[in-house]
């Protein structure tokens, strides 16, 4: 996947700076970071969800995990600048708290009309899913360093 190295850099007090070779996160701005973004949040969703809605249902089509994952990657997205910084009166730690609210219930909905469950298979299905997508995130994260 991405691939991040450093490499040291003499400045003129003498102290070395790391500097990254390849970056990990996507640079710039535009529409092709943003679609790729997408892209690689939607994977990320679509498998964790498929992995929890096996755990949970039993055996399902990976399909149904693949139409639900873009109401919740889109919705991270969208609302992903809450958790960086402070936004009119909303603090950072509020605002991670909107962000992960709003993507819950995203993908609680779309969970619920796709999977056709009542809501407290919904609810279950929806926690099993953060909790899986939370174990992999974490996971991730820490294989390729960016925690």
């Amino acid at each position: 996947m991405w691939v991040s190295a450093s490499s040291s850099v003499a400045t003129s007090g003498g102290w070395f700076a790391s500097t990254p070779i390849l970056q990990s996160g996507l640079a710039g701005r535009g529409i092709v970071p943003l679609i790729v973004t997408f892209v690689v949040a939607w994977l990320f969703y679509a498998v964790t969800l498929h992995l929890a809605a096996t755990f949970f249902i039993g055996d399902v089509p990976s399909q149904k995990a693949a139409t639900v994952a873009p109401a919740p990657a889109l919705v991270s997205i969208l609302l992903g600048q809450y958790g960086r910084e402070s936004v009119a009166f909303v603090s950072e730690e509020i605002g991670v708290l909107i962000v992960l609210l709003a993507t819950l219930i995203a993908d609680a909905l779309a969970i619920s009309r796709v999977y056709d469950l009542a809501p407290k298979p919904t609810t279950a299905l929806t926690l099993l899913h953060f909790a899986f997508a939370t174990a992999m995130g974490v996971a991730l994260a820490n294989l390729f360093g960016f925690l």
